[in-house]
């Protein structure tokens, strides 16, 4: 994904502000955890309303957007 004006880039943050996503208009993420502001790092891909995580360390993961909510890995995100 390479489009600035797609609804899903931009913010993800937990309830409780500690974990925050940044999609960016790149295709690419960084995850803050807590006072780590650079806690993860990798590329990202949205087809329809489901997220696919490649993280530069290797792992993988995915999530879901359901009704303007991001759910990933147990957790949900708001958007910002």
């Amino acid at each position: 994904m390479s489009d600035a004006t797609h609804p899903y880039v931009g913010l993800w943050v937990t309830a409780d502000g500690h974990i925050r996503h940044e999609l960016l208009p790149t295709g690419r993420y960084v995850e803050a955890r807590g006072d780590r502001e650079r806690a993860y790092e990798g590329r990202y891909e949205v087809k329809a309303s489901h997220i696919d995580y490649w993280d530069d360390t290797g792992f993988t993961a995915d999530g879901e957007f359901i009704e303007g909510i991001l759910h990933h890995a147990g957790m949900i995100l708001y958007r910002q």
